[in-house]
Formats: C-alpha cells, structure tokens, sequence
C-alpha cells in the first residue's frame, strides 16, 4: 500500500469529495495539481473564491448566476410563458448547452423524497406558484428524472395546477430510467423536448 506525505493525502481526499472522483481519479489529479507552476495555482485557488463567493441562485428562477437576476430571467426574447422545471442547474445546463430551449427554467434544488425526510416545503415549488400566477397561458415542461423521486414530484406538481389553466408536459420516455438530465447528450436532450407528452391542461 502507498504511503503518501501528508499534504499529498490531504489534497487526494480534497478532489475525492467531488462526484464521480475515485480513489485512482484523485491520486492522478493531485498529481496534476502539483505539477501545474504555482503562479497557475495560486490563480486558481483566487478564482474558487470568487466563485464560491459571486455564484448564488438566480432570485427569480434558481439558476446559477453572479447577479440578482440571472441572463435567462433578464432576457426578453425568451418565452417566460414556457418554464422548464427542472432538478438542479446542472440539468438546465444541459438544455442550454443544447442550444435549441428558448424559454425559461424553475430550478426546484431537490426533488420530494420521503425516504430522506424531504417534503415538498423543502424544495423550490412555493416560488414556482407564484411565477405562474402571474403568466397568461403558462405551460411548465417537467424535465425530471424517471424515478421514483422524480414521480412524485411530478404527480405534486400536476396536483397543485390542477384546473388553473396551466399546461403541464413532460419530456418524452424515449429517455433511460433514473437518467440524470445533464448526463444526456445533446440529440436525445432536443428529442425528448420536442416531443414532450401533456399531461395537464
């Protein structure tokens, strides 16, 4: 077994916090890091504070923004009567990247699961209520995972809605079960957009 100095260990268990990031992953990566010039790092390392610091929610959707509002919010040319309600910003990413999405994002931070004490007051929705009250003709898109969790977000949505005039759709299940939005490529993202399913008007 390796035995690493101290603050080498230290830094692998760092990059080891991050998703996905294995044992192999974070000895490779802080072997990385190391090598880079110091100048390079001590720029990298005022750049994480900044954005640890200027990164929040957007105020109106939940976006990830260094503003009050975000550009998506502020952008007039978009339809604000069509909001894609989706789990994390990491999913609205993946639309945006996409390209094709000219609408607006509800980011809920979480999805309902009772199984981990998390009630619908603990997500993003009372917000979601209010943005609708005030549209004409709102239609929400549903881009949540196929799990269990993401099922029971939606079915409280659609109640919530219910006979308020709001059109609610989901993306079409040509998708893999308890696929993460953002893992998805681009195509299959734009695919199951344009042939979203209603499932409340």
């Amino acid at each position: 077994m390796a035995v690493y100095p101290e603050s080498f260990e230290s830094l692998k268990e760092f990059f080891k916090k991050m998703p996905g990031i294995g044992d192999k992953s974070a000895e490779r990566m802080a072997l990385s890091t190391i090598e880079l010039p110091l100048e390079e790092l001590e720029n990298a390392s005022q750049m994480l504070i900044l954005a640890k610091k200027n990164l929040r929610p957007c105020s109106v959707c939940g976006y990830l923004t260094d503003q009050e509002v975000c550009p998506i919010c502020s952008d007039e040319a978009r339809n604000h009567s069509l909001i894609c309600v989706v789990e994390d910003y990491k999913s609205a990413f993946a639309f945006e990247k996409a390209g094709n999405y000219k609408g607006v994002y509800h980011v809920l931070n979480k999805l309902i699961s009772p199984m981990d004490n998390i009630g619908a007051d603990d997500i993003n929705l009372s917000s979601l209520v209010k943005r609708v009250e005030n549209l004409d003709h709102p239609e929400l898109i549903l881009a949540l995972k196929s799990s269990i969790e993401g099922e029971t977000t939606t079915l409280y949505i659609k109640k919530i809605f219910e006979n308020k005039g709001v059109t609610i759709s989901r993306l079409s299940y040509g998708l893999p079960s308890g696929a993460e939005i953002d893992y998805l490529d681009m195509f299959t993202l734009d695919k199951a957009l344009e042939d979203r399913k209603k499932i409340s008007e």
